[in-house]
């Protein structure tokens, strides 16, 4: 039960699953996260460069998603709130600036900063809620435990080289990644259940939104910068206005029909906690990493527009291909269709048709973005037209 003292959210207001300024400017970081993974892909677009960089993201997200989870608890208006989410934003930003390195000189710094968020932050949470629910503080001891069992791997990891760190945070995010799925199960402490995860939809629909614009802004922001400093031709003109079409294409996709809809199905349903664990916990994962990837396609295409390589051609296909993939898979799960949308499923089917005369070389760079950009735009108004 709530008590004066409580630094939980008040349910049930108009604006109880209102975003709180101090979570906007704590994804600030997070942008900042987004561009360090786009630099570091672009920097090796190799096939390990790309692994590493997707193991990355899956650490960046994590830390991420399960502060949004904390937060449609907590009331972000409440000055130690504040003030922990200002100390995990410090964190943040440790971890941010070691992304380039993680796999090099600052792993133990990166696993440090990551080890210290993720306990750290469950450790305030058992805190906050000591007066609160007790389902609710069992479930984030159990946390507690597969932080704390996860801790040891990333921990070793960092001081570990080579393929043994690999090998090692391997094991402690599939630890993390695992936890939700098997709702936390700890001998003697039992398991968590989607009934004790009592979220605000519109407050976890609405972060998760945030964090789709960011990483289309970190987008944007490259493609700008790239673009001054080139000198202006029409192939760079052609692939900088490509490049807004693309964004604008992503933007539809998510924000036209799928980000209300997800909203409506979470707060419809008698779980909400079993689809914001799926639909949103993990298949948003996706939808970013498309982004990222196309923020490096569209780098490519500006700087390179006459000529596209394998990596290249794996980039500005592969980009809109996970986009697409993680939206169909997010309206699939939200909206009980008994198969993902038609035209996601067509649109999928026509980026791998591309890469027949793309292997080939028959396209430029530059070509090659424009059709995956057409077939973005196509998906997005198939999917319109058809709910018209």
């Amino acid at each position: 039960m709530r008590t004066a003292s409580s630094l939980l959210r008040r349910r049930g207001g108009p604006d109880s699953g209102r975003v709180g300024a101090i979570e906007l400017f704590f994804d600030l970081v997070f942008a900042f996260a987004v561009t360090q993974l786009s630099h570091a892909l672009l920097a090796d677009l190799t096939g390990a460069g790309a692994l590493r960089v997707a193991f990355l993201l899956f650490a960046v997200w994590w830390v991420w998603i399960y502060t949004s989870w904390v937060t449609n608890w907590l009331d972000p208006e409440r000055p130690v709130v504040r003030l922990a989410l200002l100390v995990l934003m410090l964190a943040g930003l440790v971890l941010a600036v070691t992304l380039p390195g993680a796999f090099g000189a600052r792993g133990l710094v990166f696993a440090g900063a990551y080890v210290f968020m993720q306990v750290g932050r469950t450790i305030f949470m058992l805190w906050a809620l000591a007066d609160e629910s007790q389902a609710l503080h069992a479930n984030f001891r159990r946390i507690l435990v597969w932080f704390a069992l996860s801790a040891v791997f990333w921990l070793a990891g960092g001081i570990s080289t080579g393929a043994t760190r690999f090998l090692s945070w391997t094991l402690a995010l599939a630890i993390d990644l695992i936890g939700p799925l098997a709702y936390f199960r700890v001998p003697g402490l039992g398991r968590s259940s989607a009934a004790e995860w009592n979220i605000d939809p519109g407050h976890m629909a609405e972060r998760c939104g945030l964090f789709v614009i960011i990483a289309l802004g970190e987008s944007l922001l490259i493609t700008g910068a790239t673009f001054t400093t080139l000198d202006w031709s029409a192939s760079g003109f052609a692939a900088f206005v490509v490049a807004m079409l693309g964004s604008v294409a992503m933007w539809w996709l998510y924000f036209d029909t799928g980000a209300g809809r997800g909203h409506h199905a979470m707060a419809h349903a008698a779980l909400p906690g079993r689809i914001a664990r799926l639909a949103y916990t993990y298949l948003h994962v996706l939808i970013i990493a498309g982004i990222i990837v196309c923020a490096v396609a569209d780098e490519i295409a500006l700087v390179h527009p006459g000529h596209a390589s394998g990596p290249a051609i794996a980039a500005i296909v592969g980009g809109p291909a996970i986009y697409v993939l993680g939206n169909a898979l997010f309206k699939w799960v939200t909206n009980k269709r008994p198969l993902p949308p038609l035209s996601h499923v067509a649109g999928l089917v026509l980026l791998a048709l591309l890469m027949f005369p793309a292997l080939q070389h028959a396209l430029t760079a530059l070509q090659l973005s424009a059709l995956t950009t057409g077939i973005l735009v196509m998906v997005a108004t198939w999917e319109r037209k058809s709910l018209s």
